[in-house]
């Protein structure tokens, strides 16, 4: 074991129930956040001078001086309650629930392409050690969840606000988050640091990043698959996909977007073809875009000060010890595990990966 420079925390290198809700949600009337300056003993308080405009982004925003020269960017687009929202689609795991002694539910996001079947096993695990109900969404525009043209970190996490809200868990729930849906657990601890107990997330850091090449490589190798009658299998379509991804655990993954259905025009010979399960345009766009690899939220004004997770795969590239300062700025209480594996840990790895969340919940619990 040892410490983590310059960030003051330890980490150590180890080892059915289903919904599916209407088309569209609605959107949900506004309430400015207040942000109030820190109160703790080591508080800073900044200075109040002139505000200015003077971001990277498309929101609205303002910045004003802070300590030590630094910049506040205080966005109220990013925590905005204005956002239109769509009703997750979701199941419940609750199996081994204890029905005497209710516990603080988990929520378990999946990744960019992903839903809701890439956690079950970890769902299942956690359920059964942890004797408390795991709920699996599909994020926006993913799984049964509904299509819709915005898909950005503030949309995909009023999303799940709403989703937490509607639920009216007894107790705050422990959100759990993989890639892409380990950016939506933080931003949603990050816009409303009250819905939820803990974070945890895997193999996903608060940094933006230089958007992925792989992902619009899929997105095009996927289309093209759909488009050829020729490829009648999934055996057809795994050979396809081996031109642009070697990892045959990845393949997988991506044949789970894909849907084999009859085919009306008859220009299979097979009368079968396939077509994706999720809008792959849309979600293109938001790739070349960067909103995937994009992280606009600011720690002088965002911040989680409860307990915080963050596993890591030692053959992935996405948390590098050099991003957990960034890490320990928005998330003072973070605690960071590694698994050997690559970014796709929570399948590769499900039971380490069940076995260090289960850990550090009844840790935190105790408390």
């Amino acid at each position: 074991m040892k410490s983590a420079l310059d960030c003051g925390v330890r980490f150590v290198r180890n080892s059915r129930i289903l919904h599916t809700p209407g088309k569209y949600g609605l959107p949900v009337t506004s309430s400015k956040r207040n942000i109030q300056p820190p109160v703790s003993g080591n508080s800073r308080w900044y200075s109040h001078g002139p505000l200015f405009g003077n971001h990277n982004n498309t929101f609205r925003t303002t910045t004003r001086q802070g300590a030590y020269g630094s910049t506040e960017v205080l966005n109220d687009d990013l925590v905005s309650d204005k956002i239109p929202r769509v009703k997750l689609a979701y199941e419940v795991v609750t199996e081994h629930s204890s029905t005497y002694f209710p516990k603080a539910p988990v929520i378990i996001l999946h990744g960019l392409f992903g839903n809701r079947a890439n956690n079950r096993t970890i769902a299942r695990l956690l359920n059964e050690r942890l004797e408390r109900d795991v709920y699996l969404p599909d994020l926006r525009n993913h799984g049964l969840s509904p299509h819709i043209g915005r898909h950005d970190y503030p949309a995909m996490a009023a999303d799940v606000e709403q989703f937490i809200q509607d639920q009216h868990f007894e107790h705050d729930p422990i959100i759990v988050g993989h890639s892409m849906g380990a950016k939506v657990a933080m931003s949603v601890v990050l816009r409303k640091p009250e819905l939820c107990s803990m974070l945890v997330s895997i193999d996903n850091a608060p940094v933006a990043t230089m958007p992925t090449m792989s992902f619009p490589r899929y997105v095009k190798k996927l289309l093209e698959i759909i488009e050829n009658p020729a490829i009648r299998s999934f055996a057809d379509a795994d050979k396809s996909l081996c031109d642009i991804e070697a990892s045959p655990v990845v393949r997988q993954f991506l044949l789970t977007i894909l849907q084999r259905v009859k085919d009306d025009s008859g220009a299979s010979p097979s009368g079968y073809r396939f077509k994706s399960r999720i809008p792959l345009g849309i979600l293109n766009d938001a790739i070349v875009k960067g909103n995937i690899a994009n992280w606009e939220f600011n720690p002088w004004v965002h911040r989680f000060t409860s307990p915080a997770l963050f596993i890591r795969g030692t053959k992935s590239h996405y948390v590098s010890d050099e991003c957990l300062h960034d890490v320990s700025r928005f998330f003072p209480r973070f605690e960071v595990r590694d698994i050997d594996a690559t970014h796709w840990v929570n399948t590769e790895k499900p039971k380490e990966c069940s076995d260090l969340i289960a850990d550090f919940v009844e840790r935190h619990e105790d408390l």
